[in-house]
């Protein structure tokens, strides 16, 4: 008789032990109560069965509590099967498993996602480090409508742009052969020229004696600072840069210049 009942004992022990080893839930019960806390509809839900949908107005109050072994996780999912879109909220077990959520439609939570006028799914997801993760579809809820959301900014950043549409423009047509050789002949006939002043120079006896005389110089050696500030803007120097400079360069050449031309004029004179 003593082992019987031992083995009976056994086995009540291992459906408790298998039973504790799963995540369940005990008591779930809805209630809605208005913004005077007047009750408007209050059940037990069914965890095989939802219920009639339930109907929410723009103060009502949403109270959902329920117990059971205590997950590591719990979280009330709002979906909206025509949309699409998902609201995850956490909800706080106490170490005893007891559980209760209020959805206040006055001040709504930010995980509610936009709503239309249909139902959302609101399931219950269960998740524990130890035991074999649970979801219950609770029931569907009809809340009022969501105002739509302002446009971004930056929501035309984002729209698809049309195709761009490229251009290949034809390769440039080469100019003709005799075009190109007469460039070229032209081009060596100057070049010719330029390198024979010098030594036509030398044949002629050009001279200038005054090139550096003191009335003359001051005009040559601004010649060369222009030369010089042409030679900077090409390598360095910017355009307005270049204008400023030589500007201030004019100035000082105009009086250098008339200077030496009076000069250049007395000399040719012979009062010199």
């Amino acid at each position: 008789m003593i082992p019987r009942i031992t083995f009976h004992f056994s086995w009540l022990l291992l459906a408790a032990y298998v039973h504790a080893a799963s995540l369940s839930l005990q008591s779930p019960r809805f209630t809605i109560t208005s913004s005077d806390a007047t009750q408007l509809r209050s059940d037990t839900l069914s965890l095989t069965e939802k219920p009639e949908p339930l109907t929410l107005g723009a103060s009502d109050t949403l109270k959902l509590t329920f117990q059971g072994v205590q997950p590591h996780q719990t979280f009330l999912r709002f979906y909206d099967s025509v949309s699409g879109e998902e609201g995850i909220q956490p909800v706080r077990v106490t170490p005893g498993g007891k559980a209760k959520f209020e959805l206040n439609m006055a001040r709504p939570p930010a995980s509610l996602p936009p709503t239309t006028d249909h139902p959302l799914t609101v399931s219950l997801i269960l998740g524990s480090f130890v035991h074999e993760p649970e979801k219950y579809d609770l029931f569907d809820l009809y809340v009022p409508a969501s105002a739509s959301s302002a446009p971004h900014p930056d929501e035309a950043s984002f729209h698809v742009l049309p195709t761009i549409a490229h251009t290949f423009r034809p390769e440039q047509n080469l100019p003709l052969n005799s075009f190109a050789w007469s460039g070229a002949s032209y081009t060596c006939l100057q070049f010719h020229e330029r390198l024979n002043t010098p030594l036509q120079w030398g044949t002629t006896g050009i001279s200038v004696p005054h090139l550096f005389s003191p009335r003359i110089l001051p005009f040559t050696a601004l010649l060369g600072a222009f030369e010089v500030l042409l030679f900077w803007y090409w390598v360095d120097l910017k355009l307005g840069q270049v204008l400023l400079y030589g500007g201030v360069l004019a100035i000082p050449t105009i009086f250098a210049g008339k200077t030496a031309l009076a000069t250049t004029g007395e000399w040719r004179a012979g009062k010199h």
